[in-house]
């Protein structure tokens, strides 16, 4: 099979192509533009293998895309290609407007046009397999909301089929290591979780605008008869991440000596995704998924922030000790980055780390990197709790994550600690680890 995936330069398209030129006999087109989080130091693995190949075009270029599909003649396609930082869409909402659902819209035509020229054996077995995210769902009840804060985010007319879900999923979690199962159970057993049938209700401008390219892709279904699959994931982690995102934004600022940001009290949910889970996943759908078909994909490791961060913190204490410091220099380090934050936004604000100023010029034995924890303003409009329910995945097409949170975090950390080159190299871009997403 001959894949076109759209995207193949970023974090999930880059696992994917890994993981499908290791583990598949497919030939791999890889087409993305090279934006600032794409990164084809990524794909150098897999750079020189015959059954795979390379064109860096701008998913909205509509004659660009026609001659991908005539000199490729793709099987199938795999559109990941999109703007994805919720932080960059509050300060440029444009570009995710016109990247995820110009983008979408451009390739939705690009490949039926193709599509319409296939013989019938051909046409058939075709796929168009949109990846989107659980953010489309808007948020979900949190365990410090009163019942009354709920709302209408609690259980609709379908309370059984979402009980029995829910049931499902923690079933399905007891299985796994005690350690995950600690962890989704509470929560899954009386919160309610994203299903499927989930309506729509994104909060930013990133969700909104991958909400807007799902029902494109439902209705070129519809109107126009186009095999689409859709899958929805949760939050995704591991190595190659850029370092905008939470994980490898904390790892690489601990091993600085810079503060870790905590919007608000980080006590944010999310469901946490190794992403190699993710990409075996992501086959399994456009190889045996029902053509029209919705898949929700989940971690079952529903986790604070603070908690996330945490434990980073723990494994970096562990693997890599800090080494001796001044007091003041975390004072100081702390103190830049609220002068930082208060020129970009009035309301910001930051809660000092937990240390004695008493005693700034005394050299000591470094600690925990959680003394460098800081405390920032909350990100405007953030959603509150994300949660999947997998069990279609699991029950139509038997696939199940293989990672723990606590697994998948050392392994990631691991990465970033080996690979410290392609961290730099990353890290000499625009993106310097600044905060963004708060000048509204």
């Amino acid at each position: 099979m001959k894949l076109l995936i759209t995207g193949g330069a970023g974090f999930i398209g880059s696992a994917l192509i890994r993981y499908l030129i290791e583990h598949t006999d497919d030939t791999v087109v890889n087409v993305d533009k090279l934006t600032y989080a794409g990164n084809l130091e990524s794909l150098l693995e897999v750079s020189d293998n015959p059954r795979y190949s390379f064109v860096q075009i701008d998913i909205c270029e509509r004659a660009a895309l026609d001659q991908v599909f005539t000199t490729h003649q793709p099987d199938a396609v795999m559109h990941l290609a999109a703007a994805s930082h919720v932080d960059r869409s509050i300060d440029g909402p444009a570009e995710f407007i016109q990247t995820n659902i110009v983008g979408t819209y451009t390739m939705l035509e690009a490949a039926r046009a193709y599509w319409n020229t296939l013989p019938e054996p051909r046409k058939i077995a075709f796929r168009f397999h949109h990846i989107s995210t659980d953010e489309v769902y808007g948020d979900l009840p949190h365990p410090n909301d009163e019942p009354a804060d709920c709302h209408g985010l609690q259980p609709r007319s379908d309370d059984s089929t979402t009980i029995a879900s829910t049931l499902s999923v923690i079933a399905s979690a007891a299985k796994q290591s005690t350690e995950q199962t600690a962890t989704a159970t509470p929560r899954s057993a009386v919160l309610p979780l994203f299903t499927e049938e989930t309506s729509y209700a994104p909060s930013s401008p990133y969700s909104a605008s991958k909400a807007s390219s799902d029902h494109l892709v439902r209705a070129w279904l519809r109107t126009y008869g186009f095999p689409t699959l859709i899958t929805n994931c949760s939050n995704n982690y591991g190595p190659y991440q850029f370092p905008e995102k939470l994980i490898p934004l904390v790892i690489l600022n601990a091993l600085a000596g810079k503060p870790l940001p905590i919007y608000g009290t980080g006590d944010q949910i999310r469901d946490w995704l190794y992403v190699e889970d993710h990409v075996q996943a992501l086959y399994t759908v456009l190889t045996q998924g029902t053509v029209g078909a919705t898949y929700n994909i989940g971690g079952h490791n529903e986790k604070r922030n603070i908690e996330v961060v945490e434990a980073i913190c723990a494994i970096l204490d562990e693997l890599v000790p800090r080494i001796s410091v001044k007091i003041d220099d975390i004072s100081q380090s702390a103190a830049g980055l609220q002068t930082d934050l208060q020129e970009q936004s009035p309301h910001a604000r930051t809660v000092a780390p937990k240390i004695d100023l008493q005693e700034q010029s005394r050299p000591v034995q470094a600690g925990s990197y959680t003394e460098l924890i800081t405390y920032v303003a909350d990100r405007p409009g953030h959603d509150r709790r994300y949660a999947i329910d997998a069990s279609k995945i699991q029950h139509e097409l038997d696939w199940m994550p293989t990672e723990t949170f606590a697994s998948g975090l050392r392994k990631t950390v691991q990465w970033y600690l080996d690979n410290h080159v392609w961290c730099q190299r990353v890290q000499d871009g625009s993106y310097q680890g600044q905060r963004l997403g708060i000048t509204i």
